[in-house]
């Protein structure tokens, strides 16, 4: 049974909503709202990505002013409160801050709540975990999962305080919510800028605009592919940590779920990995690339990556991870990718990739800006965990209904 803080009461979606039969509803039916509907301009539709993304400034497609006069009653005007009602999993939230009222399309759920509950704290309640929980618990399906309008709108339950106190709780959980998407939006920037010096420095790599001089990819690094796993022939005598394909990210080695496998003597020195290595998707997202830097010691890779290793005076490694995202970007690997079964970028490909080669100070220089640009990402970062740690410690001190005690101690003392 739950325990709610004095003055509190909980309500579930049909609470909330009243008695106005459309102020909880869903999209439309697939045979009410067909895709012959779609126009280029009008009355904007919202889908659940853009319910998840919580962007409805740049609608996708649109309906007739006379399609959404018949819909009338999936309107969605601003201020009201959209939920997912299907995904992986369903419950994402959205406050829907458009000037323009849109429709919600099949699976969106459209919450217009009543003058006693503030629209904000409700939009903070159904994110909290416990929330999430609730909603997990309604759900069903495998392949696709859903919740039904009827299960949200009687058998999940928020607590919320008096109106006064939404208003107060929501204030300042909306402050440190938007000093995190600073956060966020300043690193953004980071990456934009990153990219920004690229071009200025080097002009489009695909195009080589600035005509620097090109050499096939094998000339700049000496390549290999990894180490294929022989399930057959491990014994674990000789186990050491190896990257895959999902560990390697654009400009980082993600350590967190490392496997191990059998790499004898000779495969070590064939297989090991040194600091200033550039390691290289062969499937997945061919040409995925990062510098390895020595995250983790005595680490080897197996066949699903390849290893580069810039030849002595030749090229910079955060260069190459850098044109190789420029030709990912700018669609210059398409050429040099076999899709005979799956997409993958061979040793053959990769070696006669043809690559622009500017000056090596130059790329040193390029590097150089990089670094400063990733200590700033880093500083911001570091910002946004302590943000992050804080919203969570107010999230649950909010809806716990404690968030105000150090007020009342110091009345009380």
């Amino acid at each position: 049974m739950t325990v709610l803080p004095d003055s509190w009461m909980l309500y579930t979606p049909h609470d909330i909503a009243g008695l106005a039969k459309d102020a909880l509803v869903i999209g439309p039916f697939g045979s009410n709202l067909k895709t012959s509907d779609y126009r280029d301009e009008g009355v904007p539709l919202i889908f659940v990505k853009d319910i998840r993304e919580e962007n409805f400034s740049c609608p996708r497609v649109y309906v007739s002013n006379a399609k959404a006069a018949e819909l009338e009653a999936h309107q969605v005007l601003p201020g009201d409160i959209l939920i997912t009602k299907m995904g992986d999993p369903p419950g994402d939230v959205a406050l829907y801050d458009s000037d323009v009222p849109g429709l919600i399309t099949a699976d969106c759920i459209r919450l217009r709540p009543t003058a006693g509950f503030d629209r904000k704290y409700l939009v903070h309640s159904l994110r909290t975990p416990n929330a999430r929980r609730q909603i997990d618990a309604i759900t069903t399906g495998a392949a696709q999962k859903k919740v039904s309008l009827d299960r949200f709108r009687t058998r999940l339950h928020i607590s919320a305080p008096p109106l006064s106190e939404q208003k107060r709780i929501a204030a300042v959980l909306d402050q440190v919510d938007a000093l995190r998407t600073k956060r966020r939006e300043a690193i953004d920037l980071l990456d934009d800028l990153a990219q920004a010096i690229f071009l200025e420095m080097f002009g489009n790599p695909v195009a080589n605009e600035r005509e620097w001089p090109v050499h096939a990819f094998g000339e700049v690094c000496e390549t290999r592919l990894g180490k294929m796993l022989d399930a057959s022939r491990q014994t674990g005598m000789n186990a050491r940590p190896y990257l895959r394909n999902a560990n390697v990210q654009w400009f980082h080695v993600d350590t967190t779920d490392l496997l191990e496998m059998d790499f004898s003597e000779a495969d070590r020195i064939t297989y090991g990995l040194a600091p200033g290595d550039v390691l290289i998707c062969e499937g997945g997202e061919p040409g995925r690339a990062a510098v390895w830097r020595g995250e983790v010691f005595d680490c080897y890779f197996q066949k699903a990556l390849h290893r580069a290793r810039p030849r002595q005076g030749s090229a910079n490694p955060e260069y190459i991870v850098w044109l190789l995202r420029m030709f990912s970007i700018l669609d210059g690997l398409s050429d040099h990718i076999s899709t005979a079964t799956i997409a993958h970028l061979t040793g053959a490909k990769l070696k006669n990739l043809p690559i622009p080669n500017p000056p090596l100070p130059m790329q040193e220089e390029f590097a150089w800006q990089i670094r400063q640009v990733e200590a700033a990402k880093q500083r911001h970062s570091i910002h946004l965990t302590v943000l992050d740690e804080l919203f969570v410690s107010l999230q649950q001190r909010a809806f716990s209904g404690t968030l105000w005690d150090h007020d009342r101690e110091a009345v009380a003392a």
